[in-house]
């Protein structure tokens, strides 16, 4: 017990046992730790960064088949554009189809069509319609041996692929498959041309993708890079080889493991992730291959082998772990040696001091001496004062942060309050301003309509007097054949007034049904009635005609629109000058077609500001022989329609009234409002 003591005591008051203790317990436990977390963080960054390389090979090797799907199609432009092609549709057109079977090899396809636009009905429903609109299309599609002979005969046998082990032979075929639209003058689908490259068995192509994918000195000695195209399950295209040595080819016919199956084709996810490729571990990542209908019909996959990558990563442990064990002694070890004299407390304490001048967060901590030692109270007394400010400042920056999220929150919470406030009033607002429409419509198309009948029965009587006058006087209906004109003319304008009272009031009677078609061909049908109706007008009309979509219209309808409007036009030119039409197709934010526009622009004398809220407004014009109803009609026919029209003008320099046509009529509350008023 009394050696214990003395020990005891010799440690408490000789620093170099005190040292040597100090120095080697923190180099030991430092020591674990650190081969510890190096093992975790380099297996844990070993692993993501082997599977965000993994998925980066995959986004290379679907941009490089993207890039042959591209080619493609330029290969079938060129043999639209190619003199040969021209000169065979001039010469023998019936002969198009031998001929383009002839020039596949020319344009690197493995089989290339042409045939007519009434033969159409042989491609699937959902490609008719792109081609129509003019959209040439590029996909992956599978195909069986019956369709493949159909295209050329010896592609079906180039198809095959013996599964191995299973003694069955996969007679369907993957293939990229482009369809090239040609139009002529009149702007109609005349041929279509259909060309491709067969996906099965298609080494070349898997092995150039590997060397873009999986260049020299990308991967660890020894490993190997591979690419693989799958039809359904089947490797159809692959450079994985059957063994580790690569001596008995490659492993075309065999199939994915079931998980990832499971997970690629069936639930049409993305794998990344370490998998069995036919009897290794790789390093893989699958991507679905989808058809023209959005069905998964196979895969990418791109990967390389596990094992060299695991043994670098072991190597690399073994070293670190080497140099840290080395590193950690040598340190130790000038530690040791270097502080043979007695531990200087004060320069702790005094570095501690300089390091707090500089806001870094120090402790003094224990100085190795007697509890009781001066200095040893003295550095307690001083962390606990810097442990004390510390926590002074953390509350102070916690409720500093806290108080700063609050305005945040509240401000955030004002404002998506004001800007839900905004739109419910603008909501409010609109749906007032349609309710006010539609209820002056209605009350304002029964009552023009009871005045248009009750004005009509005296009209007629008055009509009839006159033609029985002028028929009792005879001869001398001469003598006031002057004042007999002048009562006919304004029956007549009676007449046109009342006519346009029941327009009015009918607006939305449907004189013609909804159908789907251009507008192009009724713009020009209105320029021509226009034309005739102004030929004593000194009037140039022009017409810019660049829509292409189609729209649900009623024709007669729409007509009657556009001639209004432009023989609005051609009156506030007085019958001088030049009007200008224009269609165009209506796209959304992503270029995608909605719908067809079409504007009527004149250079007359213009609409005043304070009238551009009035002109659609029944009865308002500020021309004396007009009836105001002309703009309130067209107003009403084009929200029939499901359209919108809008107004453009500055006084003196003309106006522009546009008219917003969609595809398909959504406004079905606005077109069975307008059928209830008729």
């Amino acid at each position: 017990m009394k050696w214990f003591t003395q020990w005891r005591q010799r440690f408490r008051t000789m620093v170099r046992y005190r040292l040597l203790v100090l120095t080697s317990v923190p180099i030991i436990i430092t020591l674990l730790a650190l081969i510890a977390l190096t093992m975790y963080w380099t297996l844990a960054y070993s692993w993501k960064s082997a599977l965000a390389g993994v998925n980066a090979d995959l986004a290379v090797a679907s941009n490089s088949m993207e890039v042959l799907q591209r080619e493609q199609r330029l290969h079938l432009n060129a043999i639209a554009g190619s003199y040969d092609f021209q000169m065979q549709i001039e010469r023998d057109p019936e002969g198009i189809f031998s001929w383009a079977q002839s020039r596949a090899g020319k344009y690197d396809v493995d089989f290339l069509a042409v045939y007519p636009a009434n033969e159409i009905d042989r491609l699937p429903q959902s490609l008719r319609k792109p081609l129509i609109e003019g959209r040439e299309r590029t996909f992956f599609q599978v195909m069986s041996d019956i369709e493949l002979e159909a295209i050329t005969p010896d592609l079906s046998s180039r198809a095959e692929i013996p599964l191995l082990n299973e003694q069955v032979i996969e007679s369907r075929g993957l293939i990229s498959r482009s369809l090239l639209p040609l139009f002529n003058e009149a702007g109609e689908l005349e041929w279509i041309i259909d060309g491709g490259i067969l996906l099965n068995n298609s080494t070349e192509l898997v092995d150039r993708i590997r060397d873009l994918v999986f260049p020299d000195g990308t991967l660890p000695d020894a490993s190997v890079g591979t690419v693989t195209l799958f039809m359904d399950d089947i490797r159809v295209s692959t450079n994985v080889p059957l063994d580790s040595d690569n001596k008995f080819g490659r492993a075309i016919g065999t199939r994915v493991s079931d998980e990832v199956r499971k997970s690629v084709l069936e639930n049409g996810d993305v794998w990344v992730n370490r998998a069995y490729v036919y009897d290794a571990w790789y390093i893989s990542a699958y991507k679905p291959i989808r058809d023209f209908n959005n069905r998964v019909i196979g895969m990418l996959y791109t990967g390389y082998l596990e094992w060299p990558l695991i043994s670098r990563y072991l190597t690399n442990l073994v070293e670190l772990g080497f140099g840290i064990l080395a590193t950690l002694f040598v340190t130790g070890l000038l530690v040791y040696r270097g502080a043979k004299d007695l531990f200087r407390p004060i320069e702790r304490i005094h570095r501690v001091v300089r390091l707090v001048r500089f806001d870094q967060d120090a402790r003094i901590g224990k100085l190795g001496l007697d509890p009781q030692h001066e200095l040893a109270i003295l550095a307690r007394q001083f962390d606990t004062m810097l442990d004390q400010l510390k926590q002074q400042n953390e509350a102070i920056r916690q409720n500093a942060l806290e108080l700063e999220d609050k305005v945040k929150e509240r401000t955030a919470s004002l404002h998506e309050t004001t800007e839900e406030l905004r739109q419910n009033i603008a909501l409010l607002e609109q749906t007032r301003s349609k309710l006010l429409l539609n209820e002056k419509l209605a009350a304002l198309g029964e009552l023009t309509a009871g005045i248009a009948h009750e004005i009509n029965n005296p009209t007629a009587v008055i009509l009839g007097n006159i033609e029985l006058m002028e028929y009792e006087l005879g001869k001398n209906a001469t003598l006031v054949s002057e004042e007999m004109s002048a009562v006919l003319e304004q029956i007549d304008r009676i007449r046109n007034i009342t006519r346009s009272l029941l327009q009015y009031s009918r607006q939305g009677g449907v004189q013609d049904e909804i159908t789907w078609q251009h507008v192009n061909p009724v713009i020009e049908e209105s320029v021509t009635l226009v034309r005739s109706g102004t030929k004593k007008s000194d009037v140039e009309v022009v017409t810019e005609l660049n829509a292409k979509c189609c729209v649900e219209i009623n024709r007669h309808q729409l007509l009657q629109v556009l001639v209004n409007l432009q023989m609005n036009g051609v009156h506030a030119m007085n019958d001088k000058g030049k009007l200008v039409v224009r269609s165009s197709d209506w796209l959304d934010e992503n270029g995608n077609p909605i719908g067809a526009i079409i504007s009527v622009q004149d250079f007359g004398c213009g609409i005043a500001n304070e009238n551009l809220t009035k002109i659609f407004d029944p009865f308002f014009t500020t021309r004396r022989s007009g009836t105001g109803l002309g703009l309130a009609v067209t107003h009403g026919i084009v929200s029939g329609l499901g359209g919108e029209i809008k107004v453009e003008s500055e006084l003196g320099e003309g106006t522009t009234f546009t008219l917003y046509l969609r595809e398909k009529i959504q406004a079905d509350d606005e077109i069975t409002s307008l059928q209830v008023m008729e």
